[in-house]
């Protein structure tokens, strides 16, 4: 009979947290989403206005969130706040879209970017190599070719191998992110060193920031390969900053992830607040700074059919690896392969402070007789493997499907959506629960919390009238989730009786 644990260890202190809030944000997007970002507003100062404004937006939530994470510093983090603020069936389906798609889709997709960059290094780990070929299934007539790739078995090894090391206690997954978060931290900062260095261009310098306001969108037409520039002033403006920041807010979300694990930090009530503070502050800071750095190396604009980097600039960078571009003008295939191993560390530390801290959303859950009851115990170890290995195989699953891109970019929507309703909670709570004691109150209240619920807001009405692809979905997927909490959470609960 396996052993029990009878609670969690609180073995995660200050540094520890930190790293797990800066581990987490930074993945592979910060290489990556500013190609699309510089398409969807076409100029240097709104590129740079636009990554400011998610540092602003992030740095709000997280000076925000702190209230409620001092309030309530317990395993499960955002679902406990929203189940005290609007109660069970509303914490279930955001639990519901967590598990389904935000953090399981999140680990494939980071996965499978470990496995590309790789593949740098070693060829072998390419998406050309089918190990399994089973050839085509039509669903609603399209075409869906199910192979086996190298690289989704690497994807899927990396995530399995993160998650045996997790089951063995939190200690161990917050040695795995210190070393990798602090490794990544400093790489970035010696990014930074060496681009500012070794890559400024003057002629790239005047030709990026002499018009530094002109904003224009650029459309690419994959079929003809024609190019359509539209300038942007006014309401469209406002909305192509809209659009831009899906990418950004994305690179800088799960600052939030700590929070879940509120169970086994060492002094939560200060050591949640300070290490979102300091860890959302780090991450956004190096942000700015790094595209500071990209627009001081490659121009802005590009032409796609270019035979380089410096040609193809920015916007048009190889599969939109703005890192790997800037990498090949400082310093050619060295460089390259350095940015490779670096967008390793990278992915491999920010899926393992997903991997760790997600389950103990489900964990929660399963307590509270919403999910299965087996996921609310803890191993031996104090940690719920039971979570931890679900989570393992349904991120595999997804990571086997190829779709796990397209389901990310279906919640974000619901992603913001469940943000605003936690912020918006603390408006509830200081309502509901006047006397309950707040070792840390909300930096600027109510102005702050406000002004984030405002941003994220209008975001959403955004991509409801102009991104329905992105929202929709998003929207429906959450829905579903009403019929299934009625449907299962008695059963849920019968089997746990």
């Amino acid at each position: 009979m396996t052993q029990t644990s009878t609670g969690f260890k609180r073995e995660i202190k200050l540094f520890d947290a930190v790293m797990l809030v800066a581990g987490s944000m930074i993945g592979s997007g910060i290489f990556i989403v500013s190609a699309d970002i510089g398409r969807s507003v076409g100029s240097a100062g709104y590129l740079l206005l636009v990554w400011a404004l998610t540092g602003l937006m992030t740095l709000a939530g997280a000076l925000s969130y702190g209230e409620l994470t001092s309030l309530m510093p317990r395993a499960g983090g955002q679902y406990v706040y929203l189940r005290e603020s609007y109660g069970p069936l509303v914490a279930f389906l955001y639990g519901w879209t967590l598990f389904l798609v935000i953090q399981s889709g999140t680990i494939a997709a980071v996965g499978v970017a470990f496995a590309r960059f790789t593949g740098v290094l070693v060829p072998w780990f390419s998406e050309d190599n089918v190990l399994i070929d089973l050839g085509y299934i039509y669903i609603n007539e399209t075409p869906i070719h199910l192979i086996f790739t190298s690289v989704q078995l690497l994807a899927i090894a990396s995530i399995v191998l993160l998650t045996l090391v997790n089951q063995q206690g939190v200690k161990n997954g917050t040695i795995i992110q210190n070393i990798f978060g602090s490794t990544k931290l400093i790489a970035l900062f010696a990014l930074l060193g060496f681009g500012l260095l070794l890559g400024t261009n003057p002629e790239v310098i005047d030709l990026n920031f002499s018009n530094l306001w002109d904003a224009q969108s650029v459309v690419l037409d994959k079929e003809t390969g024609a190019i359509t520039r539209t300038t942007l002033s006014g309401w469209a403006l406002m909305v192509g900053i809209g659009t831009a920041m899906i990418g950004s807010l994305f690179s800088s979300d799960a600052w939030n992830n700590i929070g879940f694990s509120g169970d086994e930090i060492v002094n939560p009530k200060r050591t949640i607040v300070l290490s979102m503070a300091i860890g959302t502050g780090i991450v956004t800071i190096l942000y700015v700074l790094i595209n500071v750095v990209y627009l001081t190396i490659l121009p802005l604009q590009g032409d796609p059919t270019g035979t380089d980097a410096l040609t193809r600039g920015l916007q048009f960078a190889s599969n939109d690896r703005v890192g790997t571009a800037v990498a090949e003008v400082i310093g050619g295939a060295p460089a390259t392969i350095a940015i490779a191993i670096l967008i390793m560390i990278s992915t491999f530390g920010c899926n393992n402070g997903v991997i760790l801290s997600a389950p103990r959303v489900y964990y929660a859950m399963a307590k509270d007789g919403l999910f299965f009851p087996n996921m609310a115990k803890l191993n031996k170890n104090g940690v719920p493997g039971a979570a931890l290995a679900i989570q393992c195989v349904w991120a595999s699953l997804l990571c086997l499907s190829g779709r796990y891109s397209d389901l990310l970019d279906y919640v974000i929507f619901a992603v913001l959506l469940f943000y605003i309703l936690t912020i918006a909670g603390i408006f509830v709570l200081r309502r509901t629960m006047p006397d309950a004691p707040r070792p840390y109150k909300a930096i600027g209240y109510p102005v702050l919390p406000a002004l984030y619920i405002l941003m994220a807001t209008f975001i959403c009405v955004i991509l409801l009238i102009y991104k329905p692809n992105y929202s929709w979905p998003g929207l429906i997927l959450v829905g579903v989730g009403i019929p299934v909490y009625y449907l299962f959470g008695n059963r849920f609960r019968k089997i746990e009786e």
